[in-house]
């Protein structure tokens, strides 16, 4: 029988024990609160609300005459340093997403830009067309194969150089300094992806999107993903004042590295090796008999060179899904696809939540019918007209200012005055507008 002195000892360290695992579980619980209740309530809320919205959408009955084409912006494969996708994979996602182009953006490779490292032409119905990214967000496209550039050249040469060998220059990341004064620049990014990651807080990373990928990768990547988003008000401010006095066209950037993630393995030594998908290795860990039990019981067998875990925040598929430049043009080839980009027959779409292939904007007036990026002739008779494939609010902005908005499938107003009118569309998700297409302006004079 045991002493009641020790007994009582044992009953308050088993207490203590208690009390210790029940403030651990309550500091899980707070930590990971946010995350359980995107799982259980808003993220399974928000997927319905999408499916609702995928379920109703029908072709409009409005036609501009053009053919739309979804494709991508600014992405990256193996020959970047910060990416490993082959073009071989880059093709299979997008004809998986029924992507039509993409715009290559590699990083130069010691310091130059050879068009002639990349796929290039169509490939099993995708064109693909060479690109890189370069200093001071320089984004050319549209260069000849034999083409290599100099990406340290100063910024003005540069851009002339582009011009002069038929290239289209777009600057990237427009949330930064850029050279707008360039003549030679035709268009810029209004959104990118990574312009809404580099803007969260240490604080937001660490207690609302960490726990948010740990809880909710697996059953709800796209809602995860997609919480991220913020409009860039900065951005489309600077992109609706330039156009004012010039044309700008406004493109999104997808920026895909795939290169956001964690993968775990065991080493032929034993070890645990934790890299970033970059790639860098990050750490590398010695096993002791406690860590071995912890990590078989997690993830089964540890055999040499065996992958325990791979956490992808940014997957090539879903950041391809995730927002689209739409061109319109007669046919798809690279010399239609670059010549919608220049003359802005472009709108943007946020093609995860429901696909905008076939959003239409344009303007009539006197027998005359004119898309973005085109110019009309403002007459008494003028009227813009718009359609969508579900049920959204058009709004419509004159140089950066809000002139008229209204609901449904279709919408027309008539202007008042001359300027360039844009519209944006957006969707009534769970209660709440959210921004979903961003078209290029109309210029009325």
């Amino acid at each position: 029988m045991l002493n009641p002195h020790l007994k009582k000892m044992f009953k308050w360290v088993l207490y203590s024990i208690a009390l210790v695992i029940l403030v651990i579980l309550l500091g899980l619980g707070y930590f990971f609160r946010t995350a359980f209740y995107n799982r259980f309530v808003f993220y399974p809320q928000e997927q319905s609300a999408w499916n609702e919205l995928r379920a109703q959408r029908i072709e409009p009955s409005l036609d501009d005459g053009w053919n739309d084409y979804p494709g991508v912006c600014h992405s990256h494969s193996e020959l970047s340093h910060d990416s490993q996708v082959p073009f071989e994979r880059i093709l299979e996602v997008l004809k998986k997403e029924n992507r039509k182009f993409i715009c290559m953006s590699d990083h130069c490779i010691d310091g130059k830009a050879d068009y002639s490292l990349q796929w290039r032409g169509k490939h099993e119905g995708v064109v693909f067309i060479p690109g890189f990214e370069m200093p001071h967000g320089f984004m050319p496209w549209g260069l000849p194969s034999n083409t290599v550039l100099n990406c340290n050249d100063e910024p003005e040469k540069l851009a002339r150089e582009i011009a002069q060998n038929g290239g289209i220059l777009f600057f990237a990341h427009s949330e930064e300094d850029r050279k707008w004064h360039i003549p030679e620049l035709v268009g810029m990014e209004i959104y990118n992806i990574h312009t809404n990651f580099k803007s969260l807080t240490r604080n937001y990373l660490i207690f609302t999107l960490i726990p948010n990928i740990l809880v909710n990768i697996n059953k709800y990547h796209e809602q995860l993903l997609r919480s991220i988003f913020s409009p860039l008000t900065q951005v489309i401010s600077k992109w609706d004042e330039l156009n004012i006095s010039r044309k700008i066209v406004g493109i999104a950037g997808n920026d895909c590295h795939e290169n956001t993630g964690l993968v775990g393995k065991i080493t032929p030594q034993g070890t645990l090796s934790i890299e970033d998908t970059s790639p860098d290795k990050i750490a590398e860990y010695k096993l002791n008999f406690f860590s071995r039990i912890f990590l078989r019981i997690l993830f089964g067998k540890l055999e040499p060179n065996r992958v325990l875990f791979h956490i992808q925040l940014d997957p090539y598929d879903l950041m391809v899904r995730y927002v689209a430049t739409h061109i319109l043009a007669r046919e798809l080839t690279e010399e239609s696809v670059l010549d919608a980009l220049k003359n802005g027959r472009v709108y943007i779409g946020f093609d995860m939540i429901v696909d905008s292939t076939g959003f239409v904007y344009f303007a009539e007036g006197n027998g005359v019918k004119k898309v973005i990026g085109e110019k009309i002739e403002f007459t008494p008779d003028l009227i813009l007209k718009m359609a969508s494939p579900v049920p959204c609010k058009f709004i419509i902005f004159r140089h950066g200012v809000k002139v008229a908005e209204g609901e449904g499938r279709e919408y027309m107003w008539k202007p008042g005055e001359k300027g360039k009118y844009r519209v944006e569309a957006h969707l009534k998700v769970n209660n709440s507008w959210v921004p979903w297409v961003y078209t290029n302006p109309i210029e009325v004079y």
